[in-house]
């Protein structure tokens, strides 16, 4: 991937409105990585830089720049009001309104949300895994019944009058 974004990179130097940019997160860029949860290398992140997201499509160079070319641009967002509609508009302006801490609770309601949501995958996952492994067993275990009930010498036999 990494040569595939290099490219992608030099592609985007000279954009003043997007930029695309590789941080060291083992080194100086880790407080950065922390702070946007990046768990895994590599991770790609898109968006506003005070609420990027996960990038989730390929990682060959046409798939990165396909994305780049289609979203990476200013976007509605509190510095860029005027690529908002009405009621973009209306839902910034109801959250400007909102005290530091209202909105810091807002914030911390919604990530809860996220972590929830991955909670519950993760349980879900965890007992589809203990099913899986449960009817993984319940086959081999028929499968060894019927070789251990003469399939292979019925076989055998077959072949032979053949």
């Amino acid at each position: 991937m990494k040569p595939a974004w290099d490219k992608l990179s030099k592609q985007f130097a000279d954009n003043s409105a997007a930029g695309v940019y590789d941080v060291d997160c083992t080194a100086a860029g880790k407080p950065l990585c922390d702070s946007n949860g990046v768990r895994g290398f590599p991770t790609i992140k898109y968006g506003d830089p005070a609420a990027l997201e996960d990038y989730e499509g390929g990682r060959d160079f046409d798939s990165l720049k396909k994305f780049a070319e289609e979203n990476l641009k200013p976007r509605c967002s509190p510095k860029n009001l005027d690529l908002c509609d009405d009621d973009q508009k209306a839902e910034i302006e109801g959250m400007m309104a909102l005290s530091d801490a209202d909105l810091d609770a807002g914030i911390a309601a919604k990530e809860k949300e996220l972590e929830e949501a991955e909670k519950t995958f993760k349980s879900e996952v965890e007992k589809l895994q203990k099913k899986y492994e449960s009817l993984s067993k319940e086959k081999d275990a028929a499968i060894q019944k019927v070789k251990d009930s003469g399939l292979g010498l019925m076989k055998a036999v077959a072949a032979h009058k053949a």
